[in-house]
């Protein structure tokens, strides 16, 4: 044995009892400081399995970027213990783009030849293909920033399409290369060299170098789980999971537990779903077990989002440890009458729950994880790893047990965009200094890097912790979700979808039913509420709302029934303005002939219009059914023109379902659109008060040839002079949505009266 020369200078005045003794002292003073690292990943459901494709990138574009680097990184450390979080929803989106089962809005355009894009598609390219870290993942690219700079930093919508004209067919090439090129991380570009050829080959990429690039991205996203599959069999990560969709699962227990932190906010229709909240625990438990083999055993509740209602429901899914904030322990123990004394009461695990269910909790140090995510990037990596080494010290010195427990949770994925390397100098150094046992001091102290399991093994729980506050990660309440009338809004449509699947999911067949209760689950995600009202802002916000109403949508197409109208007008604000401008008013009454024909250029002159292109730039893509739709009145009539695409023609199963909404009754048109056979007759129908159709009659005012014209009397739509309605198009193939016009929100029009033309008048 080796003695240390500091401790030798009192050693003879001892007797060997004495010298046991002190060895014996020593060894119960040692304090064990284990530092355990909780990397989040999550995205919210993108896909939309009746459409079977996504329109946002955010998981693949991660996955070759924060997924790979973080689990590359720790293999070159296997010394270095962390504990994982993947979310199920994110793990489903992996294997779906690994298999190719789901391309992206973003994937497709990028697949795209670059000499055969249109003006909407270019105009996409331009407005998102930007979509990055300027300053870390654009400008250190030279190619990559001067399209930035030809583009425009900050661009009015409305220019898009002049600027996107004046792309070149090459320059929108390269674009393309370099949106996917920028997002690989320094995981991927040291396993695939073939990236850094690329990058510095900087511009003038042709259509090979673009499918390499994409080809190489798919290899990277099938490589993730088998890469952490294998840290976890070798015992150096631990992986655990979250509510299937991300729900903050206590606002689906019953959103009336807001009250609790938070009673000054006003609630939406109370939503009560415990059963919802048990399935999104069981489901993430057993997917997690069939995708790693082995069944979690710790859970990160979807932003930390705890409530007593939850702990049942955790102990019956099998989890035995979870893990939230520091102030979540604040509050509870404030709640028992015990003052917060944060050095003596953060650092240890705590027994929680009724004896025969009890549970481990852990609470995160909100100062270190947030450094990670917010501080950190502003300063050198040396400088950030060392004030993460003091800060580990500061604690060790403070903290009087003997067995210390440093929780550091956080988001494991879009902090790497702020540091200029994707974070891995200070991960390196970081790691690097676990491994070397730098804050190790001889015979006093020891840290080591542990796992949640393994910590909370080498540190049973020696409190109870008997009351637990109801709240989150973010000012220990769940205002971020719920309280703004965007947020109540979204909640009572989604309470009145669950509803409807209630009453209905008994007779449906199990497979139907199956997907409709998945598609609620994915509703119940938090992503879309994070985004509704003022808090945070994203130029995605509209297609993050136009998600949420789709997955109910899909709700109700599974269960047999129309969605209600709600469901097409947006819930967030913004934007609406511009939504407005795909939609003209008439300027004139209209007498066509209803016979199929441009049977006269000025039939159809003064009719209103509805734009059927998506927006430049928008998140969804022309659907290639018509080159236009018009709209118009007489006074006894309303009347409609559909001008077919080309591709339409030949496609067989499109019936086109017009909602006509009144002050009193809902009415609803269907006809198929064939030219062959050419539909003979449109079917009205009325809803009735349990959300069913009544069938009015069928009108042969209807005739397609090389256009498709029809006329509905006012009198059948119960509609009179001066009543506003609300319109909306719908084109379903073989039962399933596949256009919707206007694309977001319904037209407002109102019926006309003897003095409509005289009040267009204008000088």
């Amino acid at each position: 044995m080796t003695v240390d020369h500091k401790f030798t200078s009192g050693l003879h005045a001892h007797t060997p009892y004495d010298i046991l003794a002190e060895r014996k002292g020593n060894a119960a003073s040692m304090k064990h400081v284990h530092v355990c690292f909780l990397w989040h990943m999550h995205q919210p459901y993108y896909t939309d399995p009746l459409a079977g494709s996504a329109s946002m990138p955010w998981v693949r574009l991660h996955a070759t970027k924060a997924y790979y680097d973080m689990a590359a990184l720790l293999e070159k450390f296997p010394a270095v213990r962390a504990t994982f979080n993947f979310t199920p929803s994110l793990l489903l989106q992996l294997q779906e783009i690994g298999t190719g089962k789901i391309l992206d809005l973003f994937l497709e355009h990028a697949q795209r030849p670059a000499a055969n894009l249109t003006l909407e598609e270019k105009a996409f390219l331009v407005r998102h293909f930007f979509s990055a870290n300027w300053a870390t993942m654009v400008r250190p690219y030279p190619r990559y920033h001067e399209l930035l700079v030809k583009r425009g930093l900050d661009i009015p919508r409305h220019d898009l399409h002049r600027i996107a004209r004046q792309f070149s067919t090459q320059e929108l090439l390269d674009l393309q290369v370099w949106h996917n090129l920028a997002w690989f991380g320094y995981g991927t570009v040291q396993q695939y060299p073939r990236l850094a050829a690329l990058r510095q080959k900087n511009r003038g990429f042709t259509e090979d170098d673009k499918q390499e690039v994409l080809e190489l991205q798919r290899m990277a996203v099938r490589e993730i789980l088998p890469l952490y599959r294998r840290l976890m069999e070798r015992e150096q990560i631990e992986l655990t999971t979250t509510p299937f969709y991300h729900p903050i699962l206590p606002l689906v227990i019953d959103t009336d537990i807001n009250r609790r932190a938070r009673p000054d906010l006003p609630l939406p229709a109370r939503f009560h779903a415990p059963d919802d909240a048990a399935a999104q625990l069981q489901q993430a438990v057993d997917f997690h077990h069939q995708t790693f083999g082995r069944p979690p055993v710790g859970l990160w509740p979807s932003e930390g989002s705890v409530c007593p209602e939850m702990l049942p429901l955790i102990h019956q899914a099998r989890l035995r440890w979870f893990a939230t904030d520091e102030g979540i322990l604040a509050r509870s123990l404030g709640m028992c009458g015990r003052p917060w004394h944060r050095q003596s009461a953060l650092y240890q695990p705590y027994r929680i729950g009724e004896p025969e269910q009890s549970l481990t909790a852990l609470f995160r140090d909100r100062e270190i994880s947030d450094a990670f995510g917010f501080v950190y990037h502003k300063t050198t990596p040396e400088s950030a790893a060392e004030d993460v080494m003091r800060r580990v010290r500061d604690i060790f010195h403070e903290v009087s047990q003997d067995k210390i427990v440093i929780t550091i949770v956080l988001d494991g994925e879009n902090p790497w965009e702020h540091y200029h390397d994707g974070g891995e100098r200070f991960l390196s150094l970081l790691y690097e200094a676990f491994t070397n046992h730098k804050l190790d001091q001889a015979g006093q102290i020891v840290v080591h890097t542990s796992t949640i399991s393994d910590a909370i093994t080498s540190f049973q729980p020696m409190q109870q912790l008997p009351s637990l506050h109801s709240g989150s990660w973010i000012n220990s309440d769940y205002k971020i979700w719920i309280g703004h009338h965007e947020d109540n809004r979204g909640w009572d449509l989604l309470g009145h979808t669950r509803t409807r699947l209630m009453d209905l999911a008994p007779s449906l067949p199990p497979d139907r039913a199956r997907a409709a209760w998945q598609e609620l689950y994915a509703a119940e995600g938090s992503d879309w509420f994070w985004w509704y009202g003022d808090d945070f802002d994203t130029d995605f916000k509209p297609e993050f709302d136009r998600l949420f109403r789709t997955h109910l949508r899909n709700v109700w197409t599974y269960i047999g029934m129309p969605p209600p109208d709600q469901l097409n007008n947006p819930i967030c604000t913004r934007d609406i303005a511009s939504w407005s401008d795909s939609i003209q008013q008439p300027l004139a009454l209209l007498n066509p002939t209803i016979d199929g024909m441009v049977t006269d250029f000025f039939e159809w002159r003064g009719a209103g219009s509805i734009d059927t292109r998506p927006p430049l730039g928008a998140m969804w893509k022309a659907d290639g059914l018509f080159t236009a739709i018009r709209f118009g009145w007489n006074m006894d009539h309303f009347v409609m023109r559909f001008d077919p695409d080309e591709t339409s023609r030949t496609r067989q199963g499109l019936d086109v379902d017009i909602t006509l909404q009144g002050p009193q009754f809902t009415f609803r048109l269907l006809f198929p659109l064939s030219s062959s056979p050419a539909p003979k007759t449109c079917l009205l129908s009325r809803r009735t008060q349990t959300d069913a159709w009544e069938e009015i009659g069928s009108y042969g005012s209807i005739k397609a040839h090389a256009i498709l014209e029809l006329a509905v009397p006012w009198k059948e739509l119960c509609l009179e002079q001066g009543n506003a309605v609300q319109i909306s198009i719908i084109v379903r193939e073989q039962g399933l949505e596949v256009a919707r016009y206007p694309g977001h929100g319904s037209a407002i029009l109102t019926v006309p009266g003897p003095e409509f033309e005289a009040g267009l008048w204008r000088v």
